[in-house]
């Protein structure tokens, strides 16, 4: 699972940084999504904050208590990508749905849904493995 650090760091420090930009508008308008200023728009994407900074807690609380050796950091891993991939389709859902195509956009959050399949499997795997008394 050392793969997965590189992963953890760079999405939860990303949530961490985006939300920063966004709470002090640093995100030039020509990067932001269509509609970016109006008002419904920008309620739903706040909508995304506590699921992005759960997302962030979690991720990095699982690499630290893997760090310390201890077993729970799974549990929290694998929170963490669930809802890593829930973020990105539920972005993706909403932008299908208004049929609104941004590559840059789009990316990054088919990126989010993603990249989390390939280690939830290999979780789901290793917790199959029979218990030993």
């Amino acid at each position: 699972m050392k793969a997965l650090k590189p992963f953890f760091l760079i999405t939860d420090i990303g949530f961490i940084l985006y939300w920063i930009l966004t709470g002090f508008h640093w995100i030039p308008k020509n990067w932001a999504f269509k509609d970016y200023g109006h008002p419904l728009i920008i309620a739903w994407n706040w909508s995304f904050l506590p699921l992005d900074l759960l997302i962030s807690f979690t991720g990095l609380w699982s690499l630290y208590l893997r760090q310390k050796g201890k077993r729970e950091w799974a549990a929290f891993a694998l929170v963490s990508l669930v809802l890593t991939f829930f973020s990105g389709l539920q972005a993706i859902a909403f932008w299908a749905f208004r049929r609104d195509f941004d590559p840059v956009w789009w990316a990054f959050n088919l990126y989010l849904m993603i990249y989390p399949l390939f280690f939830i499997r290999r979780f789901l795997t290793l917790r199959e493995e029979p218990e030993t008394e």
